[in-house]
C-alpha cells in the first residue's frame, strides 16, 4: 500500500499490560467511527505493513483505543510497534455531508468569494494547529484564507467548488499592491 493512497489515523503511544496490547491515539473528531476496525497499516521503517486487529476497545480517555494485534502476543513484539503511525486507505474515510470536508479532498477546488467572485484554485490546505489555511493560487499570487466554518458558505463536490465569505479586506490585501 502506498502512503499517498492512505490517510493518517493515529499513533501507537504506549504499552498496555504484558500480553501485547498497545494504546493508540486516534486523530479524529469522532474516534468511535473506527471502533470496528479489523486491520490497519503501520508505518514500519517507512513501509506500510498490514496488521490485523484481534481485539479493540475504546478507552475512557478521549481519542484512545486499546488494540491487540494478531501475532503480537508479548511485551517484546508490542514494544517494536511503539511510536508507529497508523494508516487506513482513503476509501475507509467516513463520508462527509454538507460543508464538512477532508483537507485532502479539496485540493484543486475552485474558490469563489461572495464579493470578489472567482479567486483561484486550492493548491493545498496548510494544516497549522488551530489555524488551518487554504493555500489558493490566483494568477501569480498566493492567497492564504483561514479554513473556518464561518467563512465557508457552500461546498459543491460535484463542481469541485467552495464558496466563501472572506473577512473584509483579506483578499484585497493579497491582490492589491
Amino acid at each position: 500500500m502506498e502512503k499517498e493512497k492512505c490517510f493518517y489515523l493515529g499513533r501507537i503511544t504506549r504499552l498496555v499490560g504484558f500480553k501485547g496490547e498497545v494504546a493508540v491515539y486516534i486523530d479524529s473528531d469522532e474516534p468511535e467511527k473506527y471502533a470496528g476496525l479489523d486491520a490497519v497499516f503501520l508505518d514500519i521503517s517507512g513501509n506500510l505493513i498490514p496488521f490485523f486487529v484481534e481485539n479493540l476497545s475504546l478507552r475512557n480517555k478521549n481519542n484512545q483505543f486499546t488494540i491487540k494485534f494478531q501475532d503480537t502476543d508479548d511485551l517484546d513484539s508490542a514494544t517494536r510497534l511503539l511510536g508507529s503511525d497508523m494508516y487506513l486507505p482513503l476509501e475507509a474515510l467516513p463520508a462527509l455531508e454538507g460543508n464538512a470536508f477532508y483537507f485532502h479532498e479539496v485540493d484543486g477546488f475552485e474558490v469563489h468569494d461572495e464579493k470578489k467572485g472567482f479567486i483561484g484554485h486550492i493548491l493545498q490546505v496548510l494544516d497549522y494547529p488551530g489555524n488551518p489555511l487554504f493555500e489558493i493560487q490566483y494568477n501569480d499570487k498566493t492567497l492564504l484564507i483561514p479554513v473556518q466554518d464561518q467563512f465557508i458558505t457552500k461546498l459543491d463536490r460535484t463542481k469541485k467548488c467552495i464558496h466563501i465569505s472572506a473577512p473584509e479586506g483579506l483578499i484585497d490585501m493579497y491582490l492589491n499592491e
